[in-house]
């Protein structure tokens, strides 16, 4: 898979290609539809796979007071589309420039000029353009005009919704981790650096890793059953996380996300993981001693060690998503 991170990085044969746009934050479910028919008719036609996302999100741009917290860094996003089949993408950077292009322009230098697009797929909400001027019809009609074709990808119900990334961002600030993952089709995850903590949970509860993570969305406090994925190794264990501000030691304003490991580490520390988030088990509360408060983890170590076995045993692998 090719990354350009400019269109002056785009080389002269990207194209011809099938090509979709977007934000794609989080690569949920909508997005695989597209991605998936885009892979196909790419096959069918001998064109590459390609992706035009953007950072910043555009709102940043034109309406920072509305830019929405997003679930995946650029680098995620990435390899999540590469999963997909994507083989080219390049992440646009979303300038005041590019925002004053109108649709017209947008579709003839960049979509059909520098990116040689024989087809664009596209949801039916799909807005470009100058203040987002242009929609579905008007891409169809340049698309007549510069030699692409147009395919509007229906949008994919959900549990009676439509999945698009406010919702999931909705569910996951919620709690409702286990509903997120059916939209996304595999866990929500934080990823970030492993650092101490206050240095009493080893010696008066149970050992945990300590996440600092730069995600935006995290979900809301509680207790989780995780899994939890060396970003390194590639070692992965059963988990269970609380997010929190550790009210049994005391008033914090510091928001936690600690990690006990199920099984105990035979190596070295990770340094950087990845905890994906698969069902919420209960609230975070204030216990009126540390042995209380460990006697719960174990617990919800067990709670989460029968959730592990009841997965693996309905789909036969690991839960987490590779």
């Amino acid at each position: 898979m090719r990354v350009y991170r400019s269109l002056d990085e785009t080389p002269a044969d990207f194209g011809p290609s099938a090509l979709t746009i977007g934000n794609f934050d989080g690569v949920h479910a909508g997005h695989r539809r597209i991605l998936e028919r885009l892979a196909a008719l790419a096959r069918e036609r001998g064109w590459k796979p390609s992706v035009l996302t953007f950072d910043p999100h555009p709102t940043r741009v034109v309406a920072p007071e509305r830019r929405p917290p997003l679930m995946t860094s650029p680098a995620r996003r990435v390899e999540l589309l590469g999963e997909a089949g994507i083989e080219q993408i390049l992440i646009l950077p979303f300038t005041p420039e590019i925002a004053q292009l109108s649709p017209e322009a947008f579709a003839r230098e960049i979509v059909a000029g520098r990116l040689g697009a024989r087809c664009v797929l596209v949801g039916a909400n799909f807005r470009f353009g100058h203040r987002q001027a242009g929609d579905v019809r008007t891409l169809e009609n340049l698309g007549r005009e510069l030699g692409f074709q147009t395919e509007i990808v229906p949008a994919t119900p959900r549990r009676g919704r439509v999945v698009s990334s406010s919702v999931i961002r909705g569910l996951i600030r919620t709690g409702r981790v286990s509903l997120a993952a059916r939209f996304l089709e595999g866990p929500y995850a934080l990823d970030g650096d492993v650092v101490s903590g206050r240095g009493v949970g080893a010696e008066q509860t149970v050992p945990t890793l300590n996440l600092a993570t730069a995600a935006e969305v995290i979900p809301q406090s509680g207790v989780y059953v995780t899994r939890t994925r060396d970003l390194d190794s590639g070692r992965v264990w059963d988990s269970i996380t609380n997010i929190g501000h550790r009210p049994t030691f005391g008033p914090s304003d510091r928001l936690s996300i600690e990690t006990f490991l199920l099984d105990p580490l035979e190596q070295a520390a990770p340094r950087r993981i990845r905890v994906e988030f698969l069902v919420r088990i209960r609230d975070e509360r204030r216990f009126e001693s540390p042995e209380a408060l460990k006697a719960q983890i174990l617990k919800d170590a067990g709670v989460a060690r029968r959730y592990a076995r009841r997965v693996k045993a309905w789909v036969g692998q690991p839960l987490a998503r590779t």
